[in-house]
């Protein structure tokens, strides 16, 4: 005999009493695992997200997307503007800008791979016209003095080995009163060498410093420091993400890049989402070229 939608419901039904026993044996564990603020479902996904997500990686992507547009609401670029794009990875930060503002957009990046992926999405963005994609390092840059209203650096600067030669280079090429939005790390505490090696072979990139060293550096470029927002909540997120979504997709991760490739990342993740969560801050500074 087939059951009916009410036939099922009726079996699986449970008894007050036993909802409450499942909430008394398992409450706990389950606040312990989805947060304990309300015992609810939460708003993930904003409403007029679209299309929504339904899944960690595109709840990633989304948040992503939302940096990008926060970015691009601090950055203020008219059509008239010109920015260098310093470190532009796959180039959609870049083509979002372009998009939204009507601006001009250079982007620069040291991964040949990279580039590539800029140049499949500049093509099939019809912006070739406002957007360009090209080998370039911040420290060497040999674009002419003040060639640029504005730059963005968005989590490139972590990876370089002479910061303050970033920030000069950067400064050089703007024009006077030009913007420069920058995203940077700082270390927070004092944590022990293990822990700092393995952030450095993940990010590759050297150890972190201090915030107010971070800032000296700023200041002795010629930057005038016009807001500084704190966004470190973000990175110890991304800590956590990480760590499950590769522990999610470990053997996927595996098929496409080979175990030894897994092996070597395996206990990075780990020490990451440690690091993030207890010794790494994130910045988001937006600085300013002095007149004259």
């Amino acid at each position: 005999m087939t059951q009916t939608p009410d036939d099922t419901a009726d079996l699986n039904a449970p008894t007050p009493e036993q909802v409450g026993a499942m909430w008394d044996r398992s409450g706990d564990l389950l606040s312990m695992a989805l947060g304990d603020s309300a015992v609810h479902i939460g708003m993930f996904v904003p409403l007029d997200a679209n299309p929504p997500v339904t899944t960690l990686l595109g709840l990633a992507d989304l948040a992503q997307d939302r940096q990008t547009e926060f970015l691009i609401d601090n950055i203020a670029l008219t059509p008239n503007d010109h920015l260098l794009d310093i470190g532009c990875g796959t180039g959609g930060p870049a083509i979002r800008l372009a998009r939204r503002t009507g601006a001009r957009v250079t982007g620069i990046n040291v991964s040949k791979s990279q580039l590539a992926r800029c140049d499949e999405r500049l093509a099939d963005s019809g912006l070739a016209d406002r957007v360009e994609f090209t080998y370039g390092n911040v420290m060497e840059l040999d674009h002419p003095d003040a060639s640029y209203d504005a730059a963005w650096s968005i989590d490139c600067f972590p990876h370089l080995c002479d910061r303050p030669a970033g920030l000069r280079e950067t400064l050089r090429v703007l024009r006077p009163g030009g913007r420069f939005l920058l995203t940077e790390f700082a270390l927070r505490g004092t944590p022990d060498h293990s822990a700092l090696d393995s952030f450095a072979r993940l990010w590759t990139s050297p150890p972190p410093t201090p915030f107010p060293t971070l800032l000296g550096q700023i200041q002795e470029a010629g930057f005038r420091i016009a807001r500084v927002q704190n966004m470190t909540p973000n990175i110890a997120v991304l800590g956590e993400m990480l760590h499950v979504l590769f522990r999610d997709r470990r053997d996927e991760i595996e098929q496409r890049h080979g175990s030894e490739a897994v092996a070597y990342a395996d206990p990075l993740v780990e020490h990451f989402r440690t690091f993030s969560r207890e010794h790494l801050d994130y910045y988001l500074l937006l600085l300013v070229k002095p007149e004259g």
